[in-house]
């Protein structure tokens, strides 16, 4: 005897079981309606589907892809929230910096181990430097960058990439650049990835603005300080 046949009746008398339980509750569906949102119940007439079939097939589809919103819209809260837990953890850690150096070897640290970085640099100049070479492939580099107080995301020409990283440059993928203000000076922060993918051109900068704030906030603590 073949699988088949010997599978046959204990599909039947689990159908049949089926069929009775709904009889003998008549009110599942209604009390269930999740259920019948996930069931096909044809209305078709010698092949032609009801309006109410299609109606039903539309919703469906709209149903899916309003969970499919709801599981994104979760996903990217979660990531927000670990995002703003990290960025605590970050702040907490500076604000037991006490000098310029303490800050530097703290951001290195925190930023690998908390966001997964493969390098992390940070450079820093006055606007006096910046005047002066503006004409070299230095500092002048980031000058619309750093007025813009804007971070960006994503791949950067290879001279700056160089003048960030140096030996590394060629490894990273994608960078998270941040502007620094920490009057009389400013910098840049670069967060690099192997992965290009990482910090692509298209990712909220949101979350690095308030990193830009709290990192420049404390090196205009740490500067006042020490002068």
């Amino acid at each position: 005897m073949s699988l088949q046949h010997d599978d046959k009746p204990a599909d039947t008398d689990f159908e049949q079981v089926v069929a009775d339980y709904l009889i003998a509750h008549p009110n599942f569906l209604a009390c269930h309606p999740e259920v019948l949102a996930e069931i096909d119940i044809p209305h078709s007439t010698d092949g032609v589907v009801s309006l109410i079939e299609r109606q039903v097939c539309i919703l469906r589809e709209q149903n899916h892809h309003v969970r499919d919103q709801l599981v994104d819209l979760v996903s990217i809260a979660r990531e927000n929230d670990a995002l703003a837990r990290r960025l605590h953890h970050l702040t907490l850690a500076l604000i037991e910096a006490r000098v310029f150096d303490e800050v530097i070897n703290t951001l290195q640290d925190e930023l690998r181990n908390l966001f997964h970085a493969d390098a992390v640099e940070m450079k820093f100049f006055s606007a006096e430097e910046l005047a002066t070479h503006k004409a070299d492939h230095g500092p002048a580099m980031f000058t619309e960058f750093i007025e813009s107080e804007c971070p960006t995301c994503g791949q950067l020409p290879a001279e700056q990439l160089e003048y960030l990283f140096g030996s590394q440059a060629a490894e990273i993928g994608s960078v998270a650049l941040i502007p620094l203000h920490a009057p009389p000076s400013v910098g840049v922060l670069a967060i690099g990835s192997h992965d290009p993918q990482r910090f692509h051109a298209g990712k909220s900068v949101d979350f690095l603005k308030r990193l830009s704030d709290v990192v420049s906030a404390t090196l205009g603590a740490v500067s006042s300080t020490g002068s």
